[in-house]
């Protein structure tokens, strides 16, 4: 009689796979200097011939199996063999615990390190805050609902839902955290990234800062140009007042994004961008001098070609008031320049972003022009749009020769690719969107 079955840790009952048996001890022959397949498979054999004789009336667990590695090493005289095995054995035990420790019953098993991750931010749980499902019970939701798509289409979902599953189980691809956290929820926001516009009046102001919440409370980052707002000193018309300028309305920014989280899980992020020729460009470039200012911003001043030839050419350019589109003064360009490399050599900011060249490859140039980017600057959008992130797991599509030779497996990263890109063009439909002009600006330049 055949063993067939084999009862998990978990009281699941799956089908036995004597292969898992053979690599385990080929695995504790390779830790001792041992490399010996045909060894190894030796010994699984025995150990399946002992299976068979003592579990004939009943299935054997996990620990049954282990147990007859270790007694059949020994007896084979493999005594550096098994204590590697036993030893291996025992940091799986410790490991099992550290993860009960976090309430995640690992079913893929993962290192300790993304099962805390995944607890405290991806696996839903309930109102008590206990975790109700698996790593791979996530990747099905997901899977499921971004596959969904694909029945308006007239394709067959169950197809990609498995696709889709394959892809994050075998850590091949990844989407953005919030398609993780929110598909298949009531939430349903599954993009990472948005723009919105910081208009220059105090409605405006705080008509962006209340949208800001909501991308923030549903998981999204923002970026915001501030350039279209007056500089410090200038005159308020309905108040006969001065205005503050940009960056305290960034402070304010800043501090709405500290008190609230995305989706109780994680803080919001933003990206802040002032242009090179805003009469308050020598404010931003500093803004975050001093620790503890902004943090919840990464800052970016957007250069144009003008302003890049006057510093190469060691030369002047203006100041521009957005209000008025006068210029307000003059500043010598190489050193504006310079100012903007010291900062970002003591506190990491600012970056720069060469918005011109931007612009020249802007997709949609008849819908507007591009002023920032998402919150850590590698996707430029417009006001109102929005855009999802994945990653491609490129470890997963290279081997190791004899040689030392790196060779790239084309044929999967072209079918992950395609995988990916097909995933990623779904959760454009698939999600829930904060506002209805993100939904419609994100549906319509897709």
């Amino acid at each position: 009689m055949s063993i067939k079955k084999v009862l998990k840790r978990d009281g699941q009952i799956v089908k036995f796979n004597p292969l898992k048996i053979t690599t385990a001890i080929q695995n504790a022959l390779t830790s001792v200097s041992e490399d010996d397949s045909k060894l190894a498979r030796d010994i699984s054999d025995q150990v399946i011939r002992i299976l068979k004789d003592r579990f004939q009336e009943r299935t054997p667990a996990v620990e049954d199996v282990q147990d007859i590695v270790e007694e059949v090493l020994i007896k084979n005289g493999h005594v550096k063999v098994a204590k590697a095995y036993i030893l291996y054995r025992q940091k799986h035990a410790e490991l099992r615990d550290v993860k009960k420790f976090y309430g995640v019953v690992d079913d893929l098993k993962l290192g300790v390190n993304a099962i805390k991750v995944l607890e405290r931010r991806y696996l839903l749980k309930d109102e008590k805050q206990k975790v109700i499902e698996t790593p791979s019970m996530m990747f099905r939701r997901v899977a499921k609902t971004v596959a969904a798509v694909d029945e308006v289409y007239g394709d067959n979902s169950e197809v990609s839902a498995d696709e889709f599953y394959q892809l994050m189980v075998n850590s091949e691809f990844l989407p953005n955290s919030p398609t993780l956290m929110n598909a298949g929820t009531d939430i349903g926001q599954l993009s990472a990234c948005f723009v919105l516009p910081v208009e220059d009046s105090i409605e405006e102001i705080f008509d962006t800062l209340k949208y800001m919440a909501l991308v923030h409370q549903s998981g999204g980052g923002t970026g915001f140009s501030f350039s279209r707002l007056r500089p410090k000193g200038d005159i308020v018309k309905s108040t006969k007042g001065v205005a503050s300028g940009p960056v305290s309305f960034m402070s304010a920014f800043d501090t709405a994004t500290e008190v609230v989280k995305q989706g109780g899980r994680r803080r919001g992020a933003n990206m802040g961008v002032l242009r090179v020729d805003h009469p308050d460009i020598l404010e931003f470039i500093s803004a975050k001098s001093e620790e503890g200012l902004l943090t919840n911003f990464n800052v970016s001043v957007a250069v144009t070609d003008s302003f890049m030839d006057a510093a190469a050419n060691d030369k002047s350019y203006d100041l521009i008031n957005p209000r008025t589109g006068n210029s307000e003064k003059s500043l010598r360009a190489k050193e504006v320049f310079n100012l903007i490399a010291i900062s970002a050599w003591r506190s990491g900011d600012p970056g720069i972003l060469f918005i011109d060249e931007i612009n020249r490859h802007n997709p949609t140039p008849l819908l507007g022009e591009i002023e920032t980017t998402n919150p850590c600057g590698e996707q430029p959008l417009l006001p109102y749009e929005s855009c999802n992130l994945g990653s491609i797991n490129l470890s997963k599509m290279v081997s190791l020769k004899d040689d030392d030779h790196v060779e790239i497996d084309f044929e999967t990263l072209r079918k992950t690719v395609r995988s990916a890109v097909h995933f990623l063009d779904n959760v454009i439909a698939a999600g829930k969107y904060p506002l209805s002009k993100i939904d419609d600006l994100t549906k319509a330049n897709r």
